[in-house]
């Protein structure tokens, strides 16, 4: 058991944080952000609770996207933090019961789901655009230009 490497030791207390840019850079974009604890999320709803969503960067933007099947826009909320925090949520309500239905199995999930993403520094907050298409959620968070450095050449005396 000793050889295994163990995910779940972190050095935040009790939350795990995945940090893809740990490598890369020194900011944490999961900072100050618990993973919530399987208990307390109900198991009927967890699958729409955990929904999942992409990040990719291009070099014009960060770009978020999220399958919401059955939702429509006005069931989801976007919203921007001073923060710099990304927040995305919404909510998928249950099926009105007919009390003539049988119910031979109910596998789609509902109830409510929210995520946080921390923006790096070079994210235009006030340009962000969403957009939803088929159930396909697209935030795009555009990026400030990187300023390229001017390298000047020292002459060496003597």
């Amino acid at each position: 058991m000793a050889m295994i490497p163990s995910f779940f030791n972190n050095r935040r207390g009790s939350s795990i944080i995945f940090d893809p840019f740990s490598s890369f850079e020194a900011w944490d974009p999961f900072k100050d952000f618990p993973f919530p604890s399987s208990s307390l999320i109900p198991r009927e709803n967890s699958a729409f609770v955990s929904t999942r969503i992409d990040w990719k960067e291009t070099p014009e933007a960060h770009v978020f996207k999220a399958d919401l099947p059955g939702l429509k826009k006005e069931e989801v909320k976007i919203e921007i933090e001073d923060d710099r925090v990304l927040q995305i949520s919404g909510e998928r309500n249950t099926e009105m019961e007919d009390k003539n239905d049988t119910w031979h199995r109910v596998e789609r999930s509902s109830g409510k789901f929210l995520r946080r993403f921390r923006l790096p520094e070079n994210a235009k907050m006030d340009q962000v655009k969403a957009s939803m298409e088929n159930g396909l959620l697209t935030v795009t968070v555009p990026k400030e230009e990187v300023k390229k450095h001017d390298v000047k050449a020292i002459e060496i005396s003597g």
